[in-house]
């Protein structure tokens, strides 16, 4: 009778069990939203390194040793771009130099949609960076248009990138290319059956208005149609000043705004003092996955998430009803003239409204 040592029957069974796979590239990924569906691509693969810690901000750079040497041994990384991680992109020349680099804002079929400006989002972005405050820098096209770089906050673009991260990983990998696509197909079944769930929960919200800490969910926004009226600030990190306060006050009284949001990364200080004797409620958003386990499911977990925070604060089943002011309803727009200035500064465009923008010039 033959016998075989232990190792050589664990070799044949794996044999048995059907086809190796192939080494897969080592593959990073920025951030939390980013780094969930390109782990989905690669389920059964191999698992793609996060880069940006849970509550790390990607418009800041603090790298670790190891974060380093994922860099440097990357074959492939993925990033919304510099219009995002605007400082890792000052190293990625020298850190990153063996790998490929993918920027998905610019990968085929995402939605760009232009920064918001005009009133009082144009002249805090400059004065934020006359006086050397920085928060993400989006990146000009050739026109000089500056986007908005919260791309993952739409499932059209969530779709587009899936498509996009599949196609890089089989170029780069292709003895596992058939695997990437059929991961790539479920994954996208995945979003649209969450996208018409969503889409049920969002259009009873879209009468209530409400203001965002910084202007980082236009892509969500404009999905789902939903009624932000302006942010608190453009620039997390620069608080405003007493009259500044007291300037927000009485525009949030003013646009009957039902909720103002936080964000878990900056100081909630700002917001309760904002809502502070007033009947406007408060609540947290999260669009970074700050709290949200890293893997396949992250993505689907920050949209739920997004979406069950917006519903429970906007509308909770306990609140009294009250008659809320679409923000299509609170501006006086004039068909015939090609742009005008409301009375907060804000422009419209062929009765096309620009949300406000609450953060304008202190004192």
């Amino acid at each position: 009778m033959i016998r075989f040592s232990p190792l050589l029957s664990l070799l044949f069974m794996l044999l048995l069990s059907g086809p190796l796979l192939a080494d897969a590239p080592r593959v990073v990924v920025t951030i939390t939203p980013l780094h969930s569906l390109v782990a989905g691509v690669m389920a059964g693969v191999a698992e793609p390194e996060l880069l940006f810690s849970a509550g790390q901000s990607p418009h800041t750079l603090v790298l670790r040793p190891s974060d380093a040497r994922s860099l440097e041994q990357a074959d492939l990384l993925f990033w919304a771009g510099p219009a995002l991680e605007t400082a890792l992109s000052r190293v990625l020349v020298t850190m990153a130099r063996g790998a490929q680099v993918v920027a998905l804002m610019e990968a085929a079929g995402v939605e760009l949609l232009p920064v918001r400006s005009g009133g009082g989002w144009e002249s805090h972005h400059h004065a934020a960076d006359a006086a050397g405050h920085h928060h993400h820098h989006p990146a000009p096209t050739a026109s000089g248009q500056e986007y908005d770089p919260h791309i993952w906050l739409s499932p059209k673009n969530a779709r587009a990138m899936v498509v996009a991260i599949g196609e890089a990983l089989g170029a780069l990998d292709s003895a596992n290319a058939a695997r990437y696509t059929a991961n790539a197909e479920a994954l996208l079944a995945r979003i649209d059956a969450l996208d018409q769930q969503l889409a049920v929960r969002t259009a009873a919200l879209r009468e209530y208005p409400f203001v965002v800490f910084h202007d980082a969910y236009q892509y969500l926004e404009h999905h789902y149609r939903l009624n932000a009226v302006g942010s608190v600030t453009l620039n997390p990190e620069q608080s405003p000043g007493a009259r500044r306060l007291h300037q927000l006050r009485q525009r949030i009284a003013d646009l009957e705004v039902v909720c103002i949001f936080s964000e878990p990364q900056f100081e909630p200080r700002l917001v309760r003092v904002l809502v502070a004797g007033s009947a406007v409620r408060s609540a947290e958003l999260d669009p970074l996955g700050s709290a949200v386990t890293p893997g396949p499911d992250a993505w689907f977990a920050v949209m739920e998430g997004l979406v069950t925070t917006l519903a429970e604060c906007l509308d909770p089943p306990s609140a009294p009803s009250v008659q809320h002011t679409n923000s299509k309803d609170v501006f006086s727009l004039s068909m015939t003239t090609e742009k005008h200035h409301n009375l907060f500064g804000s422009v419209g465009y062929k009765g096309k409204v620009r949300n406000v923008g609450l953060e304008g010039r202190d004192g």
